[in-house]
């Protein structure tokens, strides 16, 4: 039904749609020429009013009718047998978003990830997991017709990666998480245990630098409001003349400064020179570098007493860290590296986060306000150091999953439960990859040192819908077995199969490690990580089984950073919140009940030897981290709630508070019902891994596929 559906309605859509939902950097993928949008059940408030019977029971929705929403967003129905669904972190949906004008977003990082003693890396505050093949700006290639639900049928499930358990009794029920992306809303915890909040967009008075202030007051007057009006259209790009020219009447070099000074600092992105035109100087604005940035580096006087990092509040929506931060640097003409976060978060969400820039002032920062669309900055403050990542104490969640299933009483229950004894601390799914090949796979043939198997793993034919280049792309390199050309076959060579092949062809395929190596680090790094969260999801799953919910003899508890074993009698002292498992590497024990030996075991069977973890290549040897195996949020609450219109929000966001907006009106009597639910999660914890212990629900994205699909059917 769905094939004949996808088939019909092929040629009517046109937009770009997000199939692969879950990681950080996001994977997009285009069915035919049209790119599908969502394909949802016929309900109340899916359904126009004005739609005609004549319509399908299921309904597409164009970027030019409606926001649009990916598959993997719609209902949630509990599995037959297992009461599972999906809830991935999702991937917002390309709507329209960021600067009110283009600016290029894609520069690739490759900060260096540390490994350290206790685990880290985690979803909405640690480095960014990338997805096996980022997307790379590229051409518009005819696809195949494959639909969602065939491309899909080779992915992952729970099933695959380890996560099997829950720790509650409670009977779970089906809802619909992230409808909108104001439905997630993510503040971060500062170092102090401060929820952050954008609440203040005025610039902090600088006392301790009059003689600037007096500077700044005389460059202000220079220019008359007629002259800023222009200039500001031309900050904005509204002037078709692409430049400003103010006749300088007073013909002196102090004035003439005086204006150039002004104009800089007033309309950043703006540069200035001097004309002479018969006879009369004229100062002439325009933008140095066309619409790729909004403001010119120059020199600044940067007093002494200031602290050398201005601190921000980044507010977003549906955006991720390192894109705003792109988009920033553009505008500001700094490189990425130059501000520093405590920790990434997600982008199809409403979150508020700090951010600290080395020696850019707050006012230069405030004028952003005026250009980007769905960023915000405020909270402004000068400080002498920068921030690190891990800082962060954790964030905290407001999650809306509408059109629940549950009774009040159900609701009760799930949610008691998630506040007395916690979830299980699972990698997450958007871990793993959403390719048929799994991102763990090649990590394991990375730590066996079998190169020419991590090179087939990423470049042959695959089944499962692909970019029609890709296709290419493989077909070519499974034929030839040369480089240069599959690597012509790609109309943009930084995804990761192009980088590949660009190591390859440069290196030869008898170098394949130097060839790898031209892969950005971090990107190399998350299929080795990916292996080691697949055995700890297993391992645990194998110790909640064996022992349930308490800590027993040789069970593993850390001090300090060192981990300890239980004995008997201590185990009687210790709840199961205090016990860690390990990741396997070369610098951690591991527990010494049978649960243990089942590690040995694992990695044997994959041809790997737990006591040699270290690898001829120094990047890939790893020291392994301990990770707590229940998790309990602090500050948990929750209301069900009662609405009649599924198109306004249901949270009052930071930004609405600033703009005086009401906070969203619920009525008692509201055909619809959603869980509006707050908790906090330390770093390190998958707020989807939270939310599946309440629903339930399975968070892969093929079950939720197979489930949909037999729903519609």
């Amino acid at each position: 039904m769905i094939d004949s559906f996808l088939t019909k309605h092929m040629q009517r859509v046109g937009s770009r749609v997000d199939l692969f939902p879950g990681t950080h950097t996001h994977k997009h993928t285009r069915v035919g020429k049209a790119a599908l949008t969502c394909l949802l059940p016929t309900s109340p408030d899916r359904v126009p009013a004005s739609s005609s019977s004549k319509k399908s029971s299921l309904q597409v929705f164009s970027s030019r009718e409606t926001r649009r929403v990916s598959l993997c967003h719609c209902l949630l129905l509990p599995h037959p047998h297992k009461h599972l669904a999906q809830m991935a972190e999702s991937e917002p949906l390309p709507v329209q978003v960021g600067e009110k004008r283009s600016c290029p977003e894609n520069e690739e990082d490759d900060t260096p990830s540390k490994k350290p003693k206790v685990e880290s890396d985690h979803e909405n505050g640690g480095p960014a997991h990338q997805d096996e093949e980022p997307e790379g700006e590229g051409s518009d290639g005819e696809e195949d017709g494959e639909t969602f639900a065939n491309m899909m049928k080779h992915g992952l499930t729970e099933l695959d990666v380890g996560i099997l358990k829950y720790v509650s009794d409670h009977k779970g029920f089906s809802g619909i998480l992230k409808e909108r992306y104001s439905d997630f809303v993510v503040h971060e915890i500062n170092k102090q245990g401060n929820i952050v909040h954008l609440d203040d967009l005025s610039i902090p008075p600088d006392d301790e630098d009059v003689p600037e202030a007096k500077q700044q007051q005389q460059e202000s007057d220079v220019l008359t409001e007629e002259q800023k009006k222009q200039l500001g259209e031309l900050q904005l790009f509204k002037n078709k003349e692409d430049n400003v020219s103010i006749e300088v009447m007073d013909d002196s070099k102090e004035r003439r400064t005086l204006v150039h000074k002004a104009i800089k600092t007033q309309f950043p992105g703006l540069e200035t020179k001097t004309e002479e035109k018969e006879g009369r100087k004229f100062i002439v604005a325009y933008h140095a570098a066309g619409k790729k940035a909004l403001a010119a580096p120059r020199k600044h006087f940067w007093p002494k007493n200031r602290g050398s990092f201005c601190h921000f509040v980044l507010y977003k929506e549906n955006k991720d860290t390192m894109d705003a931060i792109n988009v920033l640097s553009k505008f500001l003409r700094l490189r990425p590296n130059m501000f520093s976060y405590m920790g990434t978060k997600d982008k199809r969400a409403i979150t508020v986060q700090e951010i600290a820039v080395l020696k850019i002032t707050a006012e230069r920062l405030a004028h952003l306000n005026k250009c980007l669309m769905n960023l915000k900055l405020g909270n402004f403050c000068y400080k002498n150091h920068p921030l690190k990542l891990g800082e962060l104490q954790g964030n905290h969640f407001t999650v809306v999953i509408r059109n629940i299933s549950g009774t009040d009483e159900q609701v009760d229950q799930a949610m008691t439960s998630l506040k007395q004894t916690g979830f299980i601390n699972y990698y997450g799914m958007q871990r793993f990859g959403t390719t048929a090949v799994p991102t763990q796979h090649v990590g394991r043939a990375i730590l066996k040192n079998d190169w020419n198997e991590v090179v087939d793993l990423i470049l042959k034919p695959r089944p499962g819908a692909e970019k029609e280049f890709l296709v290419r792309c493989r077909e070519e390199w499974a034929k030839t077995q040369d480089p240069e050309a599959a690597l012509r076959k790609l109309p943009n060579k930084r995804c990761v199969e192009g980088q590949l092949l660009r190591g390859l062809s440069m290196y030869g395929k008898k170098n394949i490690v130097t060839a790898f190596g031209l892969i950005p680090r971090n990107n190399r790094l998350m299929y080795i990580h990916s292996y080691q969260s697949v055995v700890w999801n297993t391992m645990v799953s194998r110790r909640i089984e064996a022992f349930g919910l308490k800590a027993v003899e040789g069970d593993l508890v850390l001090r300090g950073t060192t981990a300890h074993v239980l004995s008997a009698a201590e185990a009687e002292s210790h709840t199961i919140h205090d016990i860690v498992m390990p990741l396997p590497g070369f610098d951690v024990i591991y527990p010494a009940h049978h649960v243990g030996k089942g590690y040995r075991e694992l990695l044997s069977a994959d041809g790997l030897d737990i006591d040699n973890m270290r690898h001829k290549v120094k990047d890939y040897s790893l020291a392994g981290a301990y990770r707590r195996i229940i998790i309990r949020p602090s500050n948990v609450s929750w209301e069900v709630i009662h609405y009649d219109d599924p198109r306004i929000s249901l949270v009052h966001s930071d930004f609405e508070k600033l703009e005086n907006k009401p906070a969203p009106v619920f009525n008692k009597e509201g055909k619809y019902r959603a869980l509006r639910m707050e908790f906090s999660l330390p770093p390190s914890t998958y707020a989807t891994m939270a939310i599946r212990e309440v629903l339930k629900l399975d968070t892969s994205i093929k079950k939720q596929t197979q489930l949909n699909t037999t729903w519609f059917n």
